[in-house]
């Protein structure tokens, strides 16, 4: 069962069914998300930008909580690099979850 980090109905609604589609997509964030976990507290790009990146995949693909996190998180917030973290796991676990079951 998934953990609702990510809006999964919305994403394949986006990629109108396609499920090779959802699946590079969702491949593809699951590799910059690994990068963005192993650079968290110090992003070669800022703080600031680094958390724009995030929200703006997070929204891509309807993770909705780490969104909004990165969207608080990017007016400057460092202290909330646990917050982000801790999204960015959940968000990585619920596609670990998606992708086991739809044979990904």
């Amino acid at each position: 069962m998934s953990g609702g980090a990510v809006d999964f109905d919305y994403l394949e609604g986006f990629a109108a069914g396609d499920m090779t589609v959802v699946t590079e997509v969702l491949a593809l964030f699951q590799g910059q998300a690994e990068g963005w976990l192993a650079r968290i507290d110090h992003p070669p790009e800022g703080w600031r930008d680094f958390a724009h990146t995030i929200k703006g995949a997070a929204r891509g693909i309807g993770a909705n909580k780490l969104g909004e996190v990165a969207d608080r998180a990017e007016r400057g917030d460092e202290s909330l690099k646990p917050e982000l973290s801790g999204a960015l796991r959940d968000t990585l676990a619920d596609i670990a979850d998606y992708l086991a079951r739809k044979g990904g």
